[in-house]
C-alpha cells in the first residue's frame, strides 16, 4: 500500500513586486506593512553594504513575510550580475530588538549551448520574425546581422526560402535564462547561397569568425549603414528626377527609407573628414576609410556621440541617426561612396571585396575538427525544428 505524501504547510507568504518610479527603500517597505522598527533595522542593515539613493525603477525585488507579517528576508536585484539579500537574524532573550544581515551576493551563472534553426518565409519575411518563430528574440537576430553583414543586406536582400541555422551560448542564472553569450556558429543559406561563420580563436589571438574554408569574415566594408526593416526607395543613378526640385540630376548613392532615429554605423574603420549641415544634404558626417575610400551619410536627425571632424571611428560605430534635415521629404539615409575621389555606386563596390585572410596553414587541421563538431550541432538543431 503506497503512502499518501505529507504535504508541509508553507510559513511565509513570498511577495514579488518591481521598484515603481520614483521609489525609495523606506517607502517600499512600509507599503507592505512591515512594521516601523522592523523596517529601520532593514534599512540600517542594507546601508552598510549598499547606497539605497542607488535603488533603479523597474528592478525587481522580493519580500518573505512570516505569516504574522515579520519581514524575514529582502532580496533586489542590483543588476544582472548580483543583488542584495537581507535576511532576518533570530532573537535571543538578551537581544529582542530585530537585527538583520545584508550582503551583496552575485548571482549563480552557468552557459548553455543551444542550436536553432529558422526560414524565412511568409509568416516570418524578416530576420526578427525568423527568430521570433525559432523561440528566439531580437537581441540574437541583431548578433546574426552583425556576423554576416559584410555578406549579406538584411535590409532588402532576404528572399523566402531563405534559412538559418545558429549554434550560440545562453547565460543561465539561478536556472533561469538571463540573457545570450557568443555566437559559436551559423550557417544563412541567402538567395540560393551558403555563408557560414565558426568562431575559432588562433593561439595569442582573439576570438575570430572564419567561413567554412577558414576565411576571416571580417570585410573592408559593411553591406548596409543601417540593421533592420529600411528598404532601397533610390538607387544610385546618373539620372533622377530629384523630388524636392522637380528637375533631373545625378543620385550618387542610395537612399534607404527608415524611421527617424534609427541608428546609423560606419561601414568601415576611418577617419571623420566632416561632421556638420551641408545645406540640401542636411546633417551630414563624411569618413575617409584606407584604399582612397570616404563614405557619406546624409540628413541625418543627430550625430553620434564623439562624432565629430578629425574623430576616429571603427567598423560598425554609431555615427548617428536616420533624420530628414536638408532636402527631403520623409526620413531617410542617403548613403554615398565616393572612391580617389569619385562617386560608385556602394552597393556594386562592396561587393568587390574578398573575405579576409585564412587561418594559418598550420592551425587548418584544428580549425577544421573546432568546425565539424560545431556542423555536428546544426544537425541536430534540424532535427529538433
Amino acid at each position: 500500500m503506497r503512502r499518501a505524501d505529507i504535504r508541509l504547510e508553507r510559513d511565509f507568504d513570498l511577495l514579488r513586486d518591481e521598484v515603481r518610479p520614483n521609489a525609495t527603500l523606506p517607502a517600499i517597505l512600509s507599503s507592505h506593512r512591515i512594521p516601523a522598527e522592523q523596517g529601520a533595522a532593514v534599512l540600517d542593515a542594507i546601508t552598510r553594504v549598499f547606497d539605497i539613493r542607488s535603488l533603479k525603477a523597474h528592478h525587481p525585488y522580493e519580500i518573505e513575510l512570516t505569516l504574522d507579517g515579520l519581514c524575514r528576508q529582502f532580496r533586489y536585484q542590483i543588476d544582472p550580475d548580483k543583488f542584495l539579500r537581507v535576511s532576518a537574524k533570530k532573537n535571543t532573550a538578551d537581544q529582542p530588538k530585530p537585527e538583520f544581515v545584508a550582503e551583496v551576493v552575485p548571482y549563480r551563472r552557468e552557459h548553455a549551448q543551444v542550436a536553432i534553426h529558422g526560414r524565412i518565409d511568409s509568416d516570418h519575411n524578416s530576420l526578427v520574425a525568423a527568430v521570433n518563430g525559432a523561440g528566439e528574440n531580437v537581441t540574437l537576430a541583431i548578433a546574426i546581422a552583425d556576423l554576416f553583414a559584410g555578406d549579406i543586406d538584411f535590409d532588402h536582400d532576404l528572399q523566402p526560402g531563405d534559412e538559418f541555422e545558429v549554434v550560440f551560448d545562453t547565460i543561465v542564472r539561478e536556472g533561469v535564462r538571463a540573457g545570450y553569450g557568443e555566437i559559436a556558429a551559423a550557417t544563412f543559406k541567402n538567395q540560393g547561397k551558403m555563408y557560414s561563420a565558426y568562431r575559432y580563436q588562433v593561439p595569442g589571438g582573439k576570438p575570430a569568425y572564419y567561413d567554412a574554408e577558414g576565411r576571416s569574415l571580417h570585410r573592408f566594408f559593411l553591406a548596409s549603414p543601417l540593421k533592420f526593416e529600411p528598404r532601397v526607395t533610390s538607387g544610385f543613378s546618373f539620372r533622377r528626377l530629384h523630388p524636392v526640385l522637380g528637375y533631373t540630376r545625378p543620385h550618387y548613392g542610395v537612399d534607404f527609407g527608415a524611421p527617424t532615429g534609427a541608428p546609423v554605423v560606419a561601414i568601415a574603420e576611418g577617419v571623420v573628414s566632416l561632421a556638420g549641415n551641408t545645406g540640401g544634404g542636411g546633417n551630414t558626417v563624411k569618413i575617409r576609410h584606407s584604399s582612397g575610400y570616404e563614405s557619406e551619410y546624409l540628413h541625418l536627425s543627430a550625430y553620434g556621440s564623439g562624432i565629430r571632424t578629425g574623430a576616429h571611428v571603427s567598423q560598425g560605430q554609431v555615427i548617428g541617426k536616420v533624420g530628414m534635415t536638408g532636402l527631403a521629404t520623409g526620413p531617410h539615409l542617403h548613403f554615398g561612396l565616393k572612391k580617389n575621389g569619385e562617386h560608385v555606386n556602394p552597393l556594386v563596390e562592396q561587393r568587390k571585396h574578398p573575405p579576409g585572410e585564412p587561418i594559418p596553414a598550420a592551425l587548418r587541421a584544428a580549425f577544421d575538427a573546432s568546425r565539424d563538431a560545431d556542423r555536428a550541432r546544426f544537425v541536430s538543431a534540424v532535427a529538433t525544428n
